[in-house]
């Protein structure tokens, strides 16, 4: 699928169970130039999901694991590893990229990527696993709904969060490999992004569905009130 253009450069933000099957897609693909981001560290409750990671690599760097093991699978290791967090002091080397797969598993980090991606105009995959669900919205600022038009607000910190309602290991492989066939889609200019639209997968009942959605003119991030996004960043 490639052209002469110059390959579009796709960062992971997160190498655990999302982020291992979307980086070994991507990888494989030769589609991208691919970077890493992960501030954590491997742990023995990480292995029976994240595919990029084994007993080798336990108390390392996860990012360091993660492009070990590409190489090996791949022959070629990332363009580039951030071994840190994103967060408010750093989140401009977003804008080195063209795309990002936030594959992380937290709420307020997720709505932080998401402000910062709309604020440097980075297209950006938000992909989610809780349980037997999974979620994903591509964003394209300017053009699309952000994640905050579709949820003005993070949810509440009494909803189960992906550490206390657990991840099925292939419910996280395959909205992973969705979001790196986002990351596809987008560089090589073929097939319909999933902007303005959220999909929603109930692996339990194994339904799967969308739902239409659209930029909303009092969003924080794109809306009229986009200045108010910024005062919530530096939480982060």
């Amino acid at each position: 699928m490639s052209g002469t253009n110059k390959r579009k450069r796709v960062l992971i933000v997160g190498v655990g169970g999302l982020g291992s099957p979307a980086a070994i897609a991507l990888g494989r693909s030769g589609e991208v130039e691919l970077g890493l981001a992960d501030g954590d560290s491997v742990e023995l409750s990480n292995l029976h999901r994240q595919l990029l990671h084994d007993m080798h690599g336990l108390g390392g760097s996860k990012v360091e694991s993660a492009a070990a093991e590409l190489a090996r699978l791949t022959g070629t290791r990332p363009a580039t590893l951030h071994d840190e967090p994103i967060g408010a002091g750093n989140a401009t080397l977003l804008g080195d990229y063209d795309f990002v797969i936030d594959a992380t598993d937290g709420a307020d980090t997720k709505f932080f990527l998401n402000d910062a991606a709309v604020r440097l105009g980075v297209a950006l995959c938000s992909a989610g696993v809780v349980g037997f669900t999974g979620q994903l919205l591509t964003v394209l600022p300017g053009a699309s709904a952000c994640l905050r038009c579709v949820f003005p607000e993070a949810p509440a910190a009494e909803e189960p969060s992906c550490r206390a309602a657990g991840i099925l290991g292939p419910a996280a492989g395959m909205i992973g490999a969705l979001a790196a066939l986002e990351a596809i889609k987008f560089a090589t200019g073929s097939g319909t992004l999933a902007a303005d639209r959220l999909l929603h997968f109930d692996f339990r009942s194994a339904r799967f569905g969308e739902i239409a959605v659209a930029r909303r003119d009092d969003c924080i991030t794109c809306g009229a009130r986009a200045g108010q996004a910024s005062e919530r960043e530096e939480r982060i």
